[in-house]
């Protein structure tokens, strides 16, 4: 029984650590990318001119690893979570023209915190959160909605509105992320189908971190100028 409960902590513990190193892994792909891009003024240029495709080419690639991550072996899914990383930082670029650095490194760190201790929250919380899911899916799409007014409506408290409960949202998304991948591990999931598990594991926890730091970064730029 001891061995049983051992080799399961140790499946854990390794299905944990792969899902993170892949995501620290496109975080920091990312911000380089960003970075080196909005150092060649010209490059960044042209970026923001082909933003749309860029965008477009992004939600292709996440359909498709949501879509097909049964049928896609975890080399294609870890080279297109790469290429959504690369992306990622591509369009990113802009953030370091439109927000001056000392809110951009603020809003990370903030936003690095807040997901570390979501995510050992969703780790060693004893409640099961499966039941949030439909929730956080009705609560996303509210949000949605509410960000495409607010692009016809320009209003400065229905942004700041928008801006907290996405913050809220994807540190609960965060959570209850992590605990189902938990529970996956605990499923003993192993070899191609873990690799596979842990990539796409992976891409939750990055849109959870990015689209929180994008949230964070939106309030901690409008309280600066008011």
């Amino acid at each position: 029984m001891q061995l049983t409960a051992t080799r399961t902590e140790n499946l854990v513990r390794t299905f944990m650590a792969r899902t993170y190193s892949w995501m620290a892994a496109g975080l920091a792909l990312t911000a380089g990318v960003a970075y080196l891009t909005a150092q060649n003024q010209e490059l960044a240029y042209q970026v923001m001119d082909l933003r749309m495709p860029l965008l477009l080419a992004q939600l292709a690639i996440v359909f498709t690893l949501s879509l097909a991550a049964q049928r896609l072996n975890s080399a294609v899914a870890g080279l297109l979570f790469i290429a959504y990383a690369a992306l990622t930082g591509l369009t990113f670029s802009s953030l370091l023209y439109a927000f001056s650095p000392s809110a951009v490194t603020a809003a990370f760190l903030t936003t690095a915190g807040t997901f570390g201790a979501m995510s050992i929250a969703g780790f060693t919380i004893k409640r099961d959160l499966s039941a949030m899911g439909r929730f956080f899916l009705f609560a996303l799409i509210g949000l949605i909605i509410a960000t495409l007014v607010n692009l016809f409506v320009v209003s400065s408290a229905l942004t700041f509105g928008i801006s907290t409960v996405g913050v809220l949202l994807f540190a609960g998304l965060t959570a209850y992320d992590t605990q189902m991948l938990r529970n996956l591990a605990l499923s003993g999931v192993q070899g191609e189908m873990a690799e596979r598990a842990a990539i796409n594991g992976a891409l939750a926890l990055y849109l959870d971190f990015v689209n929180m730091f994008l949230f964070i970064l939106r309030l901690f730029s409008g309280s600066s100028r008011n």
